[in-house]
């Protein structure tokens, strides 16, 4: 029996992260698969994430107050919420698993992919907020799955809707499983303190968790608002930490980065094995086009879908052309990813270490943060997907969240085996239905967005809009 199941997640593993080789390298065909609308939506829409990203800060600056529009946190709690699931530990760990593979050029490939990223989540967040429904105690959900069975059923296809949906939804439950974050963190913990008893670690992790989900969106958004710009200022205060101590070879490490990029040396990674590095961390930390962050913007309060797409634009600019680029910058300075003994986290422990002795405890405090707010805007994906699947009733919800904070103490004791591959294979099956609604849907989206424009014009001719 375990022989068999250990079968068949190993041919599922094999089937979602089949390879192609591509100039040489061999590359997983679902990251090729994510990138193309990256490539293809850039063009579509018109360069958005160059014209756009100014108009989405001022959106964030004059987001509807409560009671202005239909939503059940402001548009910056909801990119905080998105945020808190795509950074987190594969933002410290994923950066210095690419720069091992691809050297420093990888960081390079990884912030302009990062930047094509932007237009898919713009997209992808867009359909989210127009197809978002209402339930009847007066809350919004949204996600791909609706998006598919709403845009099937207008194309005359409302069976095949269903079926797309409810398979989005399905992979969502099993991406959404808890367990792997926990595991890892606490892996990564004890590595740094020396903490030992994973059933304390995961109790009170479980414990911290459960304030937040059990308390609905409304809670959910609060936290994220405040939890995501501290996590994200504590380990960039460790990073800029790192870069000032060696500021001198900041310049140097600029050039090994651009040269790393493009050249065809193999003790680099050469160009396509850069390429291909950050292009799939990239991909990873981004999230862009599995779709898993509509779920936490179709909470926005706004009566513009446009609108909260632009605002969309800014995740991947923070968490992987910011967040991800500086801190792969700081572990090519400190010289840390060359180090052969080292893995993952290793890297960025050895790296923050060089600052001061006790520096590796506030990346332990960093890993702690980047954990806890994934596994809460994660456990709201899972009850977004269960939703879909079993209804929105109180009585569904909260079996639910009781089944996902249960699961988390266990996760921090025991060996996953198998069932990190099955999160990860889940994971990234959420992009193939995802990926055929942004394409299906690629006409009215160029619409919307001219439709958005063309009013706002009108508006400031009218004298009505500063």
């Amino acid at each position: 029996m375990e022989e068999s199941l250990s079968g068949i997640v190993d041919a599922l593993t094999g089937a979602v992260f089949f390879k192609v080789p591509v100039l040489g390298v061999e590359i997983e065909l679902i990251v090729l698969y994510l990138a193309a609308p990256m490539l293809f939506f850039t063009l579509w829409l018109g360069f958005p994430n160059i014209r756009y990203v100014g108009h989405a800060f001022r959106v964030l600056r004059d987001q509807p107050r409560e009671g202005e529009a239909k939503g059940d946190v402001s548009q910056f709690a909801a990119l905080t919420t998105a945020l808190a699931g795509t950074i987190g530990l594969g933002n410290i760990a994923g950066v210095a698993v690419a720069l091992t593979m691809g050297g420093p050029g990888a960081i390079f490939w990884m912030f302009a992919i990062g930047w094509f990223a932007m237009t898919v989540k713009m997209a992808e967040v867009t359909l989210g907020l127009k197809y978002r429904v209402t339930d009847e105690r007066g809350h919004v959900h949204g996600g791909p799955m609706y998006v598919l069975k709403a845009v099937l059923a207008r194309k005359g296809l409302p069976k095949f809707g269903l079926v797309l949906g409810g398979c989005y939804a399905f992979f969502a439950l099993f991406g959404a499983i808890p367990m792997v974050q926990v595991n890892q963190s606490f892996a990564q913990v004890s590595m740094v303190t020396g903490m030992t008893n994973g059933w304390a670690y995961g109790i009170g992790l479980a414990f911290a968790v459960s304030l937040v989900t059990l308390g609905g969106a409304h809670w959910l958004g609060e936290v994220s608002k405040r939890l995501t710009p501290l996590k994200v200022a504590v380990y960039l205060s460790g990073v800029a930490a790192i870069l000032i101590l060696h500021a001198g070879a900041v310049p140097e490490a600029l050039v090994l980065i651009w040269r790393g990029a493009w050249s065809g040396d193999a003790a680099m990674g050469g160009a396509v094995g850069a390429f291909v590095a950050g292009m799939r961390r990239a991909v990873f930390a981004s999230e862009a086009g599995v779709g898993s962050a509509v779920m936490a913007h179709s909470l926005a309060r706004t009566e513009e879908p446009v609108s909260e797409g632009m605002v969309a634009l800014l995740e991947p600019l923070l968490g992987t052309m910011i967040v991800c680029a500086l801190g792969g910058l700081a572990l090519v300075v400190a010289g840390t990813w060359d180090d052969t003994g080292l893995k993952g986290i290793q890297i960025t422990s050895a790296a923050f270490a060089q600052v001061s002795g006790w520096f590796p405890w506030l990346l332990a405090i960093v890993v702690v943060l980047f954990a806890y707010s994934t596994l809460v805007a994660w456990g709201f994906y899972g009850l977004q997907a269960w939703g879909y699947l079993f209804g929105h009733g109180l009585r569904a919800q909260w079996s639910y969240k009781v089944l996902y904070v249960v699961a988390l103490p266990p996760a921090a004791a025991i060996d996953l085996g198998h069932v990190v591959d099955i999160v990860d294979s889940s994971f990234f099956l959420m992009a193939l239905p995802n990926v055929i609604a942004l394409f299906l849907c690629a006409g009215e989206l160029r619409r919307d967005v001219g439709d958005y424009w063309r009013r706002k014009g009108e508006i400031l001719k009218k004298g009505l809009v500063k």
